[in-house]
């Protein structure tokens, strides 16, 4: 069933975590997180129409909503609720995840870290440079790409994940739609589990992902990898892309996997045009009603080639970062990035600046 409203958390302002009844100057902490919010953007579908309405937290729980009050509840509660630890990594600050591809045919650095021994050194100064998540991925899901064979996934992802494991404090976290490629890396010491499909793609994979009891990462896309961005159609991109995610937390908790171990992306670039990717960045905080911490991953992709004019996509750094900042201010709990040094310099005087605390925000994060 379909929801006909939504809340969407406007109006930013620091959490200084100084307020004894979790209000914050008028506003009320996000999530646990570094962020309050002082408004509410609400949403209300009927059919193929939406209208959208920003109203004061006063307001909101000031007036008569009548039905829409009951329908709103369980997402409001959400806003407020502090998230969980992830695999023992508290999501009270933003987390940087460190993309590390062993594919030949990613669009960034396919072929790069190819090889077990340089896959190795690329995680681990990754690590250095401040990633607290290392996500492996041995098959590109670009648009256009194809298929790869478990077996061959296997032979990429099992060695690097295995001579890492040992040699690094960071969480290790794999990138795969297949069932059998997820559960040999639990078994080989993986601490998170990454889906593009958010377990539809493999008919196996959303009982085996259960049967691990590994945190997952639900991402949005439309069509397959190869085809996706041929012709993406959506509604209203945002609620569409909400609503999926919802039905699929929905799913795992069906198959026993608790929400506590669930974190959401709505896939930037996953079957989605220009509009579509800028609209869902400029809405990142509705996320946060499904009441799991949400990941962001924007980095290097098509859509700043396209707002920039940059077509090599190691040059557009600056445009992950500013993707990543309005992301995190926005309340999001993770960004999955290639350029970590970068990005955790921008997080580090991003947090100083909005707390007025160095203590607060130290350059590790």
């Amino acid at each position: 069933m379909r929801r006909s409203i939504y809340l969407r958390p406007v109006g930013f302002i620091a959490h200084r975590r100084d307020g004894e009844d979790g209000q914050v100057w008028g506003g009320i902490p996000l999530a646990g997180g570094p962020v309050a919010f002082t408004a509410l953007e609400i949403a209300e579908r009927q059919g193929t129409s939406v209208e959208r309405r920003v109203c004061s937290l006063s307001e909101f729980f000031e007036r008569d909503w009548g039905r829409r009050t009951l329908a709103a509840s369980d997402l409001f509660e959400a806003l407020r609720l502090p998230r969980g630890r992830i695999a023992g990594l508290s999501m009270d600050r933003p987390r940087i995840m460190g993309i590390v591809n062993v594919t030949p045919d990613s669009f960034s650095d396919g072929g790069s870290f190819d090889s077990v021994q340089a896959a190795v050194d690329h995680a681990l100064r990754l690590e250095e440079e401040g990633a607290e998540i290392l996500d492996i991925g041995g098959e590109s899901t670009r648009p256009g790409s194809e298929t790869v064979p478990y077996e061959e996934e296997l032979r990429r992802v099992l060695p690097v994940l295995e001579a890492l494991r040992d040699k690094t404090d960071a969480l290790i976290s794999v990138d795969t739609r297949k069932g059998r490629v997820m559960l040999a890396a639990a078994e080989a010491g993986a601490d998170i589990l990454n889906d593009v499909s958010a377990l539809t793609y493999d008919p196996e994979a959303l009982q085996i992902a259960s049967e691990t009891g590994l945190p997952i990462m639900l991402m949005h896309a439309q069509g397959d990898p190869k085809t996706m961005n041929e012709n993406p159609q959506y509604g209203d991109v945002v609620l569409d892309v909400f609503d999926f995610l919802e039905r699929r937390v929905h799913a795992c908790e069906g198959a026993g996997i608790p929400r506590e171990k669930l974190i959401v992306d709505p896939g930037i670039g996953f079957g989605k045009h220009l509009h579509h990717n800028v609209a869902v960045l400029s809405s990142m905080s509705l996320f946060h009603t499904l009441g799991v911490p949400v990941l962001l991953g924007a980095s290097r992709k098509k859509l700043i080639g396209q707002l920039c004019n940059v077509e090599d996509p190691k040059a557009r750094v600056p445009g992950s970062i500013a993707a990543a900042l309005s992301a995190v201010a926005q309340g999001v709990q993770i960004v999955r990035v290639h350029d970590v040094a970068a990005t955790r310099q921008a997080l580090s005087v991003w947090m100083a600046a909005l707390l007025g605390n160095e203590i607060e925000a130290p350059s590790g994060l």
